[in-house]
């Protein structure tokens, strides 16, 4: 995917061959954690060049993966320091995306490059939440971030992220399309800003699924890496429309620990299976309660549930999220957590977790090129 600087000298390289070896035997011992592979072989460097004693070496990963830079360029450093004819290293990590192929032959969205769904069997899960800090989390790691509140009857994103209810998009000078809302370094779109916050949907499923689709393709997305699409619960009309019509490239499914919500998060899975579109894997939230005066942890709604279903379904356990009374205040005054404690255990969470969904598609990028063929049966 990347111009490999390995086995040529690349243009404006000006190390030795001898040197060139050396850099590539230190990025062989250096591993990718998300990638699962080491850098050398995952074809990272785009260049090395020797600026008298300085040898400043350029990399390039095919995900967005900020929150690591520092753990990588560590060990390069060190390793390359005992270069002969280096005194001095600096290593550079740059990101790109590349657009996942689109399932089925549908037709690409131009400015986005990849769509994640996010969805879960039930309401009451922390989907939306999920949605929103997940979304800012791949933001804060370096991709450019959309986010689409696909839940017509009960838009709750705007809130979310902070947008005032009298907020409107305005449209672009040809009045076709709708230039989304920018909200905490995201590009975001909702019923919510077209309606009054009062004005409940009293529509039929054709029309839901139409506005949703309209939301989708009628907003002027601006080169986007990621679009997230925060689903409503259940397996419906929205559902059924976004895999027909929607170039997916893959799925995350939100549940709890408690039975009933594992029971609906199963058919959120098979739902996505039956309509080719991959799961990426499975967040458990709520999963333990920690008192914040004691320090007790406690699964309230019980334990291990996610890692179950993500055995079952041969997809990945993403992450656990906690039961925090922070998360929901922080969401209720427009301010996730990613956001108002950046630095946190919690938006570490989410951080990990987005690396691990944009790793899992760059995976599905660089090893097949193309998007994994289901097996769909009627049993």
């Amino acid at each position: 995917m990347f111009e490999k600087l390995f086995g040529k000298k690349e243009s404006g390289s000006n190390v030795s061959d001898a040197q060139l070896e050396a850099v590539k035997a230190v990025l062989a011992k250096v591993q990718d954690p998300y990638m699962e592979q080491d850098l050398r072989h995952l074809g990272a460097l785009d260049s090395a060049v020797l600026d008298g004693t300085t040898l400043k070496l350029a990399l390039t990963l095919p995900y967005p993966a900020k929150g690591i830079s520092e753990q990588l360029a560590e060990p390069i450093r060190a390793g390359a320091a005992d270069i002969d004819g280096v005194d001095a290293v600096e290593v550079s990590i740059n990101y790109r995306v590349e657009r996942h192929p689109a399932p089925r032959n549908l037709e690409a969205m131009a400015d986005v490059k990849n769509i994640i769904a996010v969805a879960s069997g039930k309401g009451g899960v922390g989907k939306s939440t999920t949605t929103v800090n997940l979304a800012l989390a791949m933001a804060a790691e370096g991709a450019r971030v959309g986010i689409l509140d696909a839940d017509i009857y009960g838009p709750s994103i705007g809130q979310m992220l902070g947008v005032s209810p009298d907020t409107r998009p305005d449209s672009s000078p040809d009045e076709k399309y709708f230039i989304p809302v920018e909200a905490k370094g995201l590009q975001a779109m909702s019923m919510a800003f077209l309606v009054d916050e009062n004005t409940p949907m009293v529509w039929r499923g054709p029309m839901v699924s139409g506005a949703m689709q309209q939301l989708l393709t009628q907003t002027k997305w601006d080169s986007l890496d990621y679009l997230f699409i925060d689903l409503p619960p259940g397996t419906g009309d929205i559902q059924l429309t976004l895999s027909q019509k929607v170039p997916v490239s893959g799925s995350v499914v939100v549940t709890t620990p408690q039975d009933i919500a594992l029971l609906d998060a199963v058919k959120g899975v098979e739902m996505f299976r039956k309509v080719d579109i991959p799961v990426v894997g499975i967040v458990e939230n709520m999963s333990v309660h920690i008192c914040s005066n004691c320090g007790h942890a406690e699964h309230i709604f019980g334990e291990g549930g996610g890692e179950k279903i993500a055995n079952q379904y041969d997809t990945r356990m993403l992450g656990s999220l906690p039961l925090a009374l922070d998360i929901r205040q922080q969401m209720d005054q427009g301010n996730p957590t990613v956001v108002a404690d950046a630095d946190g255990a919690a938006a570490g969470l989410y951080r990990d977790i987005a690396r691990k969904v944009a790793s899992s598609l760059a995976k599905r990028v660089t090893q097949s090129g193309q998007i994994p063929t289901i097996s769909i049966s009627d049993d």
